[in-house]
């Protein structure tokens, strides 16, 4: 299966205390934390691909830019899509979008590298 423009990912949560900008350390208070957020796009991205690559390949992110557009309290329901926008060589990009109960909560753009698992592994590490 190749990895063409459309294809979408999704992913959802139930906003906890443990995922609140005043427990992760990018904020004081108990609302939902972008960083949360910004894990729940790219994994709704790599759904998105996932089942494209091989078992010796994966997806490294490289780029987002994301706005965070409303707060969101702990227990509601969150949700994620991912839509591949561009597919240039390794590179692919996504239109990246989150949502609560109550309507959409940040959006922008990602991008992750199509990588082989192994080599990426090794490279890595031999910065140790």
């Amino acid at each position: 299966m190749d990895i063409t423009i459309g294809m979408k990912g999704e992913t959802s949560t139930l906003v906890e205390k443990e995922d609140t900008a005043a427990q992760v350390g990018s904020g004081s208070l108990l609302v939902y934390a972008t960083p949360c957020m910004v894990a729940l796009m790219e994994g709704a991205a790599c759904e998105a691909i996932g089942p494209a690559l091989g078992d010796d390949k994966t997806s490294v992110g490289t780029y987002l830019q994301i706005s965070h557009v409303s707060a969101t309290p702990v227990g509601l329901e969150v949700r994620a899509e991912a839509e591949v926008t561009a597919v240039d060589g390794k590179i692919v990009t996504f239109k990246v979008t989150a949502w609560d109960e109550a309507g959409i909560i940040g959006e922008g753009i990602h991008k992750r590298c199509i990588v082989s698992s192994q080599r990426f592994l090794d490279k890595t590490y031999t910065k140790l």
